[in-house]
């Protein structure tokens, strides 16, 4: 029987995204209309968005603990977090969590190992950009990575927790998007670009930007699919 996979939530575009992508990809791997059984915890965002704002990384880990508990208690095998941010809480969680998790990063580094590339630029909420969360990860891989300019750290952050997540979506935003991953290419050399906010991928695809797309929702929903059949 394939594991049951718990999905910790925190945003609900990006974890929406994660659970449609398990769903509806998971008959590629299991058959016509399978999928691994899945469940879903998310706390309100305001709790998460809170200890974010006061720096208070422990407390984000103590809410997502509060979801793996509940998810083993549904019966969960293992966890993913569709959050970029708030994996820098990982390392608390992971000490203390009553289950296994795939770790969101890791899954994209080993995506970008696989295809070849060799210097990453990054893109999330400037608490992201601005974290080991990815370098630490790209780095175990032997990979470069880019991260974007202060002045594109703090708008890209404001077009995440004022638009994205909330389902908004402006044609100037995903422009500038656009042009910063432009300038990844031309200026520091990028061969890739990680779409490292899980609500990213809703506008910005290999189809419309410059460089080859890590899309990292997408990705640990596979991984979580691949884990929860194959093992």
């Amino acid at each position: 029987m394939p594991k049951h996979i718990g999905i910790v939530g925190c945003s609900a575009e990006g974890a929406a995204l994660c659970y449609k992508t398990i769903c509806t990809e998971g008959a590629d791997i299991m058959g016509p209309h399978a999928h691994p059984e899945v469940s879903m915890h998310t706390p309100s965002l305001a709790d998460y968005t809170a200890c974010i704002y006061r720096n208070d990384w422990d407390g984000v880990g103590d809410l997502m603990l509060t979801s793996a508990h509940k998810l083993k208690s549904a019966g969960a095998d293992f966890l993913i977090c569709p959050d970029n941010t708030i994996h820098q809480a990982f390392d608390y969680v992971k000490a203390r969590s009553p289950l296994p998790w795939l770790h969101i990063a890791e899954v994209v580094a080993h995506e970008a190992k696989a295809r070849g590339f060799r210097r990453i630029g990054l893109t999330g909420t400037k608490w992201l950009t601005e974290s080991e969360v990815y370098p630490s990860k790209l780095g175990a891989q032997g990979l470069e990575f880019v991260r974007p300019h202060e002045a594109a750290r703090t708008e890209i952050g404001c077009i995440i927790m004022d638009e994205l997540v909330y389902g908004t979506f402006k044609r100037e935003s995903v422009a500038y998007f656009q042009k910063l991953i432009d300038r990844l290419r031309l200026e520091d050399g990028c061969d890739a670009v990680v779409l490292g906010c899980t609500e990213i991928p809703l506008i910005i695809s290999d189809e419309n930007a410059s460089l080859p797309t890590l899309d990292s929702t997408r990705l640990l929903a596979r991984a979580a699919l691949r884990h929860a059949v194959e093992g």
